[in-house]
């Protein structure tokens, strides 16, 4: 072969190399679009606050490490004796959770929940490190502002926010876990929304699999096995990898009205969990 049959052979073969390096390079970045748009749906207006229920709140602002303001509720219980930190699920913002904290507060709790960054009045952009940093600014903001014990928090995570509880009990001391449409991972949930890719190509991992089996607080699963977002297998890997003390409540209806479809057991056994704290 001549020099410059040589040269046309390398050429072309650059050509390949550097077309299927686009090729991956476009793929990578569409998966990234679909992971983004398809995992975090905030809403910025605040339409309900808890006074429109007749329960009275602090608005409160706290500053993360990384210099991100959030925001959050605090609502004060005379007959707590425990603080509920409420982490919501990934669409909307705290104001759409009325119907539930209602129903928490009967349940005898302090409760302050969040917005995550991007969400609500909170600054910032959504992100799986950046939720872990609000978590931690939440839980410091209750032992250091509203003097709340560690042995005293009781974390609530629902649905997205059950992966923010899991990595703060990972973290840091709490009494107990409520998790509320839990799943394993984000890589288990990725395979579920988009059959067609690997879960490992997603990068927000919320591994609760792997933190859960190190958490030594009391634990509450809640799902529903009519729940169409997270499969009711999920919930049940999570909690077949958790350490005991750790009790299952099977609800019934869709995934964002389980709690009102079931309420009565929903409430019940919250109630009954918190007293056998």
């Amino acid at each position: 072969m001549n020099p410059y049959t040589l040269f046309r052979w390398v050429i072309k073969i650059m050509r390949v190399f550097l077309n299927i390096l686009l090729g991956l390079g476009l793929i990578f970045a569409y998966v990234k679009y679909l992971e983004y748009k398809g995992l975090y749906y905030p809403a910025k207006e605040i339409l309900i606050y808890p006074s429109s229920a007749g329960i009275s709140f602090k608005d409160i602002y706290i500053t993360t490490q990384d210099n991100v303001k959030i925001n959050g509720w605090f609502i004060s219980n005379p007959k707590a004796k425990y603080t509920l930190l409420f982490f919501h699920g990934n669409a909307g913002n705290i104001g759409d959770r009325i119907d539930k904290l209602q129903l928490l507060y009967q349940a005898g709790l302090n409760i302050f929940i969040i917005d995550y960054r991007g969400f609500g009045k909170s600054r910032g952009r959504p992100s799986e490190p950046g939720f872990y940093r609000d978590a931690f600014a939440a839980y410091d903001y209750l032992l250091n502002t509203i003097n709340v014990k560690p042995e005293q928090i009781v974390l609530y995570g629902e649905s997205l926010g059950t992966a923010i509880a899991v990595d703060l009990a990972f973290h840091r001391k709490v009494k107990a876990l409520i998790l509320e449409d839990a799943f394993s991972c984000g890589w288990d949930m990725a395979v579920k929304i988009y059959p067609f890719l690997p879960g490992f190509i997603f990068s927000n991992s919320f591994d609760s699999l792997t933190k859960i089996k190190e958490i030594n607080a009391q634990k509450l699963f809640i799902h529903s096995r009519d729940d169409e977002i997270v499969p009711f297998n999920l919930a049940k890997k999570l909690y077949d990898r958790a350490k005991g003390p750790k009790e299952f409540l099977e609800t019934r209806g869709d995934h964002n009205n389980a709690f009102l479809s079931s309420q009565q057991s929903y409430i019940s056994s919250i109630s009954t969990f918190i007293e056998k704290l």
